[in-house]
């Protein structure tokens, strides 16, 4: 969301490049290796004997790719990284030209993106659903409890004023603004999805961060009304902030899942990445979000190596 203050806009279009590009022209192409990692390009697929892996723009994604690689360095297979790459959209190409073989990923928004018609709600049928969507070539594997949904929120004076509970009682209040990631704007359960469900207008649409402090800040300045959070963010409680309800199930399960190119998915792949899967829970999220968003701002590889130590992985 951008703020309404003075020379705040050239902050978000800074903020927004460095994010979607993460910190390069083209993070596709420039892989970050770790022991015996290969060097791939975008459109070249990356060597056989690693396995390149890749995250989303955002803090819990780079973390859960931190742990996917340190998970799979201790079993012995080589893996080479390119983190922060940006959103979905830009992300799935690499995954489909090869370019990277593995990524976390969210099952109810996984599977909008790749099937538009998409009407599973619940998360086993979400799941199955997926799984006969995404292209041969691509796979998920076992997913886990750790839920990560997308989220409308609001400040506890903008609930208490207009008594919000749910997100139809929003759209009830009238027009408000609204703010998120691009993306969010053209996303089939972004502003589109909220429209059809609900029939919530925007009165504007910020294009912010993805669940950053852009996003944060502009909720707690009221330059938005409402936001697109992720419902492990430990800003939440931080603020006092209030997640509407989402009766009609707008937002579908989003479970953790690895997406990875099935030729990468060797046996040793599968069970390093389960074994991960069967300890992540929702919790684990908020706490290790928690700790990615301390004063001293933690690297996420020694979060992860941390947690993983701790998990016994």
């Amino acid at each position: 969301m951008k703020r309404v203050l003075t020379g705040l806009a050239g902050v978000v279009a800074a903020a927004l490049t460095l994010t979607a590009c993460g910190g390069s022209s083209d993070p596709l192409a420039q892989p970050q290796p770790t022991t015996g990692a290969a060097t791939t390009t975008t459109g070249a697929p990356a060597s056989t004997d690693t396995v390149v892996i890749g995250s989303a723009n955002f803090p819990e994604s780079t973390l859960i790719a931190e742990i996917y690689a340190g998970a799979l360095e201790a079993k012995g297979v080589k893996v080479s990284k390119k983190l922060n790459i940006g959103s979905r959209e830009t992300y799935y190409l690499g995954l489909q030209d090869g370019s990277i073989d593995l990524i976390p990923e969210y099952t109810g928004v996984l599977l909008t993106h790749v099937d538009k018609t998409a009407k599973a709600t619940e998360a086993d049928e979400v799941y199955a659903a997926l799984q006969k969507a995404l292209p041969e070539k691509l796979t998920v594997l076992e997913k886990s409890d750790a839920e990560d949904k997308d989220a409308v929120v609001v400040t506890k004076q903008t609930a208490d004023s207009l008594k919000l509970k749910t997100i139809e009682d929003l759209a009830k209040a009238g027009p408000v603004v609204i703010g998120g990631p691009p993306e969010f704007q053209k996303r089939a359960d972004g502003l589109p999805g909220l429209k059809e469900t609900y029939n919530l207008e925007a009165k504007e649409f910020k294009p912010l961060d993805v669940g950053g402090p852009l996003t944060v800040d502009a909720l707690k300045t009221g330059a938005v009304q409402a936001a697109d959070l992720f419902t492990t963010d430990p800003a939440i409680a931080a603020n006092d902030f209030v997640v509407l309800e989402d009766p009609k199930s707008n937002f579908a399960a989003q479970n953790v899942v690895p997406l990875i190119n099935k030729a990468k998915a060797t046996d040793t792949v599968k069970q390093v990445l389960n074994a991960v899967a069967a300890k992540l829970t929702t919790e684990t999220l908020i706490e290790l979000n928690g700790k990615l968003s301390a004063p001293d701002k933690p690297d996420a590889a020694k979060v992860a190596k941390e947690w993983l130590a701790k998990a016994g992985i």
